[in-house]
């Protein structure tokens, strides 16, 4: 048991509690502790992959790679060989489309990293207008910073 002691200012008032009441203030925190530990999705140590099913065929073939280099200047080369117009990349690229498409190539673009976004644009919109599917850019590490 504890002994009331009476306050140094000397009157018989009893002194103000100046102490903080945390008792309600760690009761939330328990609940939003325990709310924060439910929702938090069980984690696994299995890593989920979707794997082919086992064949005995042989693997696919190499693809072809065409790749199409955009110079600086704006000058875009079919696998090292400069491209004279434009309406010759869309003859070349009408070829590629006419191949089947299991067998159509790859084309890699490589943008120079000085050259207009404008000619890169068309490059691509070239390749897509004629149905090929199968384009990607190359060399991006060049952009980032």
């Amino acid at each position: 048991m504890g002994m009331n002691v009476g306050s140094s200012s000397g009157s018989d008032e009893p002194e103000v509690m100046m102490d903080v009441n945390t008792t309600p203030l760690i009761d939330v925190m328990l609940v939003l502790l325990v709310m924060l530990i439910i929702t938090i999705p069980i984690q696994l140590h299995s890593v989920n992959l979707d794997m082919p099913p086992p064949s005995n065929q042989t693997p696919p073939k190499e693809p072809t790679v065409v790749e199409l280099f955009i110079d600086f200047d704006g000058v875009v080369s079919w696998n090292g060989v400069p491209v004279a117009s434009m309406a010759e990349l869309d003859s070349r690229l009408g070829e590629q489309a006419q191949i089947p498409v299991a067998d159509q190539a790859e084309i890699h673009i490589k943008p120079n990293k000085l050259v207009e976004y404008g000619v890169v644009a068309a490059v691509m919109a070239s390749v897509q207008r004629h149905g090929l599917t199968k384009m990607g850019m190359v060399g991006n590490e060049q952009f980032a910073k």
